[in-house]
């Protein structure tokens, strides 16, 4: 079989990766030199602590399988199985907390409530003061900037694999056919459009005005090193707020009781905390979905999250070395962990995890796969 893969995130580099696991000829085709959007731009984790249960959980946990498995096979990936905390502090957020632990799925997850000295057992650089902490065992993390270069490393080692970067698909000429920007023609058996956040062109012609994703754009930043590990990812209290996973009347009472900060509700805010290999901390996000996007990032939200890590870690942030947007595309209805959907024949379009996309990509994949019986 022949597969064409269209666009070089993650979620069309896992597509590829299945495809050649498979023993299929694959070409992967890039508009830019190199993926450019959400693959890179995000936290690198593995996030499995606040999915949904049902279908969005399992598909969660499938990947983080499938991510251990890859990345024993590929180092470069710098897989972690990190783990995560979620210190809490006050009544409500502690209700919350105990509420996801008694989840019947709790275990799946690795959920367990911690005292303040289990949490800094864990993960000392919280020196700061919390009644309690959520730890997700199943939580873990690789290096998003480089993630895609290391697996397409892998990939390259096989004849069946060509990449082909600089080309935009343009048109789609026949079953299972395309054109690029160049003029070349490019025959499979399957086409997989895995296209991220750009959503016109030639996904806009195909798919028609009712494509039911969104555009979700955020902010995030990353420091210079530490200093000194940061074991676990660390998220706060506002990221109850915005995983389904811990809907409750314990979050109602939270959310009547304890409002966000002010900052943080208006940019839909939560702390996400991973540490990367050089040592430094990315530190998100924001959450903007109204259109037209601002071309600009804004102040506030970084001195919010600034302040949020210092009363955690009990010291100074590092100096902010980078600051940036990304923007990811998202299925309106947020319950869908993915839109898969075949657009002319042979030609399928997958696009729309959301902030699953760095978690889910290789169950997201091998679904795919199995559908279109590779």
């Amino acid at each position: 079989m022949r597969v064409t893969v269209v666009g070089a995130g993650v979620v069309g580099t896992m597509h590829a990766w299945q495809a050649v696991e498979r023993g299929h000829e694959v070409v992967q085709i890039e508009r830019e030199a190199e993926a450019r959007g959400a693959s890179l731009r995000n936290f690198g984790q593995i996030w499995v602590s606040g999915r949904a249960g049902g279908e969005e959980l399992e598909t969660a946990l499938r990947a983080r399988e499938m991510w251990e498995e890859i990345g024993g096979r590929v180092p470069a990936l710098g897989f972690r199985a990190n783990g995560s905390l979620t210190p809490v502090r006050g009544a409500h957020e502690l209700a919350v907390a105990e509420t996801a632990v008694a989840r019947q799925d709790a275990a799946a997850r690795g959920h367990k409530l911690l005292t303040p000295a289990e949490a800094r057992a864990l993960n000392p650089a919280l020196r700061g003061e919390f009644d309690a902490a959520l730890y997700c065992e199943r939580d873990a993390a690789v290096e998003p900037r480089t993630a895609q270069l290391a697996l397409r490393a892998e990939l390259l080692k096989s004849p069946n694999y060509t990449f082909l970067p600089g080309r935009e698909v343009r048109e789609v000429t026949g079953p299972g056919t395309v054109r690029d920007d160049h003029g070349d023609v490019h025959h499979a058996d399957a086409v997989v459009l895995c296209t991220g956040a750009w959503l016109g062109g030639l996904v806009r012609e195909l798919a028609g005005p009712g494509l039911p994703v969104r555009r979700v754009r955020l902010q995030m930043m990353q420091t210079d090193p530490l200093g000194e590990p940061l074991p676990t990812s660390v998220a706060d209290a506002d990221s109850f707020r915005y995983y389904p996973a811990y809907a409750s009347p314990a979050l109602d009472a939270l959310n009547a009781g304890r409002p966000q900060a002010r900052t943080a509700a208006v940019h839909r805010m939560q702390l996400l905390m991973v540490q990367r290999a050089d040592g430094g901390l990315t530190i998100g996000d924001t959450h903007e979905y109204e259109h037209p996007f601002a071309f600009d990032t804004v102040e506030e939200p970084y001195e919010h999250l600034t302040g949020v890590v210092e009363s955690l870690l009990g010291r100074p942030l590092p100096r902010v070395r980078r600051r940036w947007a990304g923007v990811y595309a998202q299925c309106t209805d947020t319950t869908r962990v993915v839109h898969r959907q075949e657009l002319a024949d042979g030609v399928w379009l997958v696009t729309g995890p959301g902030g699953r996309g760095m978690t889910c990509s290789p169950a997201i994949a091998e679904t795919t796969a199995n559908e279109l019986g590779w």
